[in-house]
């Protein structure tokens, strides 16, 4: 699986997968021999990397971790790859309608709009199954459905056109 983690406001890409049998992990594309082993229930942390131990205190969320190492603070926001997607279409939506495209590959599993219609800002457009998941593709803005590109069953690559919306003066 896929993070992204923004340390101190720097970006960077982690890799979870397995390796023969065991957690292997990826930073920016670089392999990193790395084990952790929890002291206590308080997010006290144990990590041995690339042959060095470290003392660490976590704090947080899934989504917002704070890490104190060594006397160092450190504040790790936290995205895997739906989110990621997720976030993004959020913010390309703005307030231009025009193109609603897939945040993400996927099957195309249900259309929950016809051409023509009138949707509010949040409707749900459409059904995309992505990653074992079943995802509601939302409206931007509200808007009228002004032409689907796609119908149930279809595949679709990340970016694909899904819906044009044309925006009502109000």
């Amino acid at each position: 699986m896929k993070y992204f983690a923004t340390v101190n406001g720097r970006a960077h890409e982690v890799e979870l997968f397995e390796e023969r049998g065991e957690l292997a992990v990826r930073v920016d594309g670089k392999p990193l021999a790395i084990r952790y082993e929890e002291v206590d229930d308080l997010g006290q942390v144990i990590a041995l990397c690339e042959g060095k131990s470290y003392a660490l205190s976590l704090e947080g969320s899934e989504e917002r971790v704070s890490v104190t190492l060594a006397g160092n603070f450190y504040e790790i926001e936290l995205e895997n790859e739906r989110e990621r997607a997720a976030h993004a279409a959020e913010r390309a939506g703005g307030k231009s309608g025009g193109v609603v495209n897939a945040i993400m590959p996927g099957v195309v599993v249900e259309l929950l709009v016809k051409k023509g219609q009138a949707v509010e800002k949040g409707q749900p457009l459409l059904i995309l199954s992505a990653m074992k998941m079943q995802n509601e593709i939302a409206a931007p803005q509200a808007g009228v459905v002004k032409e689907l590109f796609v119908a149930a069953g279809q595949a679709v690559a990340a970016g694909a056109k899904l819906v044009t919306l044309e925006l009502v003066a109000g």
